[in-house]
């Protein structure tokens, strides 16, 4: 099915797109929301993503597989571009001058949902500490299970590089130590945790 749906997506059949949405806007969206730890910006990720791949379509290939991996990789752009704009933005409203009976601002609220479940959160801590190079081959070869040459074709990176970015990732998680349980959250798995019991995983099925 997919190699037919790549040479459709790539000569622009609208409902090509229809099929490729209902086929992977789950995967985009749950890998969006590992990125970006909100929900809500999640959402907004995803249908960038989708903008974004109806806008590069003459750049697919007609042969090969899955379009997961490569729709992987435009969310994965689109979401680093999607943090840096609300950083962006959160920096301009820090600037802005406060009085006491100002109306509460938006980005405030935003900022708040963004503690939204606590062990992506956890993950996302030790995500964070990563190189950026490295927090992508991780989010895509660990998060969303992508092989390692899957992985490349979504970042267009050779294989090895794939290999030794997460294996450099790899050893920067095991080497930190876990962050201690806040009160009342003994029974919940650390920071580093989650992300080594996930590349363990994704290491015995290689």
């Amino acid at each position: 099915m997919d190699v037919t749906l790549r040479a459709r997506v790539s000569d622009g059949d609208p409902r090509a797109f229809e099929e490729l949405f209902e086929a992977y806007s789950r995967a985009v969206y749950n890998h969006a929301f590992r990125l970006v730890g909100d929900w809500s910006l999640a959402e907004d990720v995803m249908s960038l993503t989708f903008l974004e791949a109806w806008r590069l379509r003459d750049g697919i290939d007609a042969e090969g597989g899955s379009l997961r991996p490569w729709l992987l990789g435009i969310a994965t752009n689109v979401a680093r571009n999607m943090r840096r704009a609300t950083w962006r933005h959160r920096a301009a409203m820090g600037r802005l001058p406060r009085d006491a009976g100002e109306v509460p601002d938006f980005a405030e609220e935003v900022v708040q949902r963004m503690v939204d479940a606590e062990k992506v959160a956890a993950a996302r801590e030790a995500y964070g500490r990563l190189r950026r190079s490295d927090q992508d081959v991780l989010a895509l070869c660990v998060w969303a299970g992508l092989d390692y040459a899957e992985a490349a074709e979504a970042l267009d990176i050779p294989v090895g590089t794939v290999k030794s970015r997460l294996s450099r990732a790899r050893r920067r998680l095991l080497r930190e130590p876990p962050a201690p349980p806040r009160q009342g959250e003994g029974d919940r798995e650390s920071a580093i945790g989650l992300p080594r019991k996930a590349i363990a995983m994704n290491e015995e099925r290689r």
